[in-house]
C-alpha cells in the first residue's frame, strides 16, 4: 500500500498579501484580488492583485522607457554580472521563505522545493558569468579595404510568462539570461503560484536592478498575457506552459513578428532493453513518474519496455511505488504532494478512466486519494497500453505512468517518435551502440543514457516538434535574448560605380 500522510491544517497561518511591481513601485493595480487556496491544505495562503490590461500596458511602457533611456542596456557586462551575483546571494539567503511559498501554493513537497531553490541560485550565478562573456565576431579576411564586425545587441523588451508547476525555477531559467543580455522585462507568473516571483522582485530591487527593468504583473492569461504577447512595444516573448497556450502565444506574437521562445509539453519515453541495470532503472522510473506529482513537462510518463522484461519490471516498479509517501507537502518526508487544482485532478482521473475503457490495465492506483484536506492522486501505473491510446500520446500532467512494449530497436524508436512531442527521452542499456543509436534517432531535445532527469545550468534545455522553440540554459542562453548586427566598414578609396564617358 502506498504510504499516505494526512496534511495538517494551517489553522494559525495568516494569508500573505502581495502587490505587483511596476516601474520600481509596488502597486495593487486596477483590478480586484486573487485568492490562492493551498492545494495540499484547502486554506487561503496568498492574495495577489488581479492585474488588468491597463496594468500590463503600464508595465510595458515602463520596460520600454528603461530599455530606450535607462542605464541597464548600456552597463558593462561586469556591472550587470555583479548585480546578478548579488541577486543569487539574496535568493540563497531567502531560500527557505521562497521554498515555503512554492510548497504551499503549488502543492509540491517542501524538500523538493528547497532543492529547486538551490538549483535556481546556481542558474543566476551561471547567467551572471555569461553576462561578462557575451561577445560578437570580427572578420579581417574580407580584403584590404573591408573590416566586418558582428555585434550582439539586447533584443529589447521581453515578456516572460511562467507556469505554476515550477514557479521559481522556471522564472530563473529565463529572467537572469534576459537581464544578462541587457534586456528589460515584464514577468507574468501563473495566477496560481505568484508568491515567490513577487518576492524575487524584492530581491532584485535590493540587488540594484534599476526601476522598470523588471516589472511583475499578476493575473490571468486572457487579461494580462494577451497584452504582453501582442503589444507592439514588446520585442520578444518567452513562454513556458502547455502546447495549446503556446500555439496561442505564437499566433499573438506573429501579429507584430516578435521573437518567440517556447518551452511546452512533453510525453517523454524511457526505452529499456533487457541488458540494462534494472535496479537503477526501476528507481529512475519511480522518480521520473512521481516527481512533482507528474506535473512536469519532463516527466518520464511513457515506459517503452522490451517485451521480455516488461511484466517483471512493471511489477518491480509497482512494488517500489507502494513505498512512496504521498501527502502533506509541508512534511519533509513527503515525496508526492498535492494536485494543483480540483479541476486538474478531475482531468487526470478522466485520462485513467478512458485508458481503462480502451483496454489498459490498472496495475497500481487509479483514483484520487481522500486525505481529509486538499486534493491528491494516487500514483497510477497503466500496463497494456497501446501506442494509439490518448494516455500514450497526450500529456496527462499527473502521476500516471503508461507502459508500452517493443521487440526490436527500430520498433522502440518508432513508438518513441510517433507523437507530437519531442522534449526528452532516455535509453537504458549496457551496450554503447544501442544507447548511441537511440540517442541519435529519437527526436528529442535531451536524451539521457542510463539515467533520467539529470541536468545542469551548462546544458541546453528545450524540445523538438510541438515541445517548443529555442533552448534555455547553456552557454548560448544569453544569445537568445539578442539580435546580431553587422558593421561593414570600408577603409580607403571606394571604387566608383559610375564611370564618365
Amino acid at each position: 500500500m502506498t504510504a499516505h500522510v494526512r496534511p495538517k491544517a494551517l489553522d494559525d497561518f495568516k494569508a500573505r498579501d502581495f502587490r505587483m511591481l511596476i516601474d520600481g513601485a509596488w502597486t495593487q493595480g486596477a483590478g480586484s484580488a486573487i485568492e490562492r487556496v493551498a492545494p495540499g491544505h484547502g486554506t487561503v495562503v496568498s492574495r495577489y492583485p488581479a492585474g488588468t490590461g491597463a496594468d500590463a500596458e503600464r508595465a510595458i511602457a515602463a520596460a520600454r522607457r528603461a530599455f530606450d533611456d535607462g542605464p541597464w542596456p548600456t552597463m558593462t557586462g561586469a556591472e550587470r554580472s555583479n548585480i546578478l551575483l548579488k541577486a543569487a546571494d539574496l535568493i540563497a539567503a531567502r531560500a527557505d521563505e521562497l521554498a515555503f511559498l512554492d510548497c504551499i501554493e503549488s502543492g509540491k513537497p517542501i524538500s523538493q522545493a528547497k532543492g529547486e531553490l538551490g538549483g535556481a541560485a546556481d542558474i543566476w550565478r551561471y547567467a551572471a558569468a555569461l553576462a561578462r562573456d557575451l561577445h560578437g565576431e570580427s572578420y579581417n579576411t574580407l580584403g584590404q579595404g573591408t573590416l566586418g564586425v558582428v555585434l550582439r545587441d539586447a533584443v529589447g523588451v521581453v515578456s516572460i510568462i511562467t507556469p505554476w508547476n515550477f514557479p521559481f525555477l522556471i522564472v530563473s531559467q529565463k529572467l537572469p539570461f534576459a537581464l544578462a543580455a541587457g534586456c528589460t522585462t515584464i514577468v507574468k507568473p501563473s495566477e496560481l503560484t505568484s508568491g515567490s516571483t513577487l518576492v524575487l522582485g524584492e530581491i532584485l530591487i535590493e540587488a540594484g536592478v534599476p526601476a522598470g527593468v523588471v516589472n511583475i504583473v499578476t493575473g490571468t492569461g486572457p487579461e494580462v498575457g494577451s497584452v504582453m504577447t501582442t503589444h507592439p512595444h514588446v520585442d520578444m516573448v518567452s513562454f513556458t506552459g502547455s502546447t495549446g497556450v503556446g500555439r496561442l502565444t505564437m499566433a499573438n506574437a506573429a501579429q507584430t513578428l516578435k521573437k518567440v521562445s517556447l518551452e511546452l509539453g512533453g510525453k517523454n519515453p524511457q526505452i529499456v532493453f533487457p541488458d540494462a541495470d534494472l535496479d537503477a532503472f526501476v528507481d529512475a522510473a519511480v522518480f521520473g513518474a512521481w516527481f512533482n506529482a507528474g506535473e512536469c513537462c519532463n516527466a518520464g510518463s511513457r515506459l517503452i519496455l522490451h517485451k521480455d522484461i516488461a511484466a517483471d519490471v512493471t511489477t518491480r516498479i509497482a512494488e517500489l511505488s507502494r513505498q512512496v509517501k504521498v501527502g502533506d507537502p509541508l512534511d519533509p518526508t513527503t515525496q508526492v504532494g498535492a494536485i494543483i487544482t480540483p479541476q486538474h485532478l478531475d482531468r487526470i482521473g478522466t485520462y485513467v478512466d478512458d485508458a481503462a475503457k480502451a483496454g489498459a490495465s490498472i496495475s497500481l492506483g487509479g483514483a484520487a486519494l481522500d486525505l481529509g484536506l486538499g486534493q491528491f492522486m494516487a500514483p497510477t501505473i497503466l500496463s497494456g497500453v497501446a501506442p494509439e491510446m490518448a494516455v500514450a500520446r497526450e500529456e496527462v500532467f499527473g502521476p500516471v505512468l503508461s507502459v508500452l512494449t517493443f521487440e526490436t530497436t527500430n520498433e522502440a524508436i518508432r513508438i518513441a517518435n510517433a507523437i507530437d512531442y519531442g522534449l526528452s527521452a532516455s535509453v537504458w542499456s549496457r551496450d554503447f551502440d544501442t544507447c548511441l543509436t537511440i540517442g541519435r534517432k529519437v527526436r528529442a531535445g535531451t536524451v539521457w543514457m542510463n539515467t533520467f532527469m539529470d541536468g545542469a545550468s551548462e546544458l541546453p534545455f528545450g524540445g523538438y516538434k510541438q515541445s517548443g522553440l529555442g533552448r534555455e540554459l547553456g552557454r548560448h542562453a544569453v544569445e537568445d535574448y539578442t539580435e546580431t548586427k553587422t558593421l561593414n566598414m570600408h577603409v580607403g578609396a571606394r571604387t566608383s560605380w559610375w564611370v564618365p564617358r
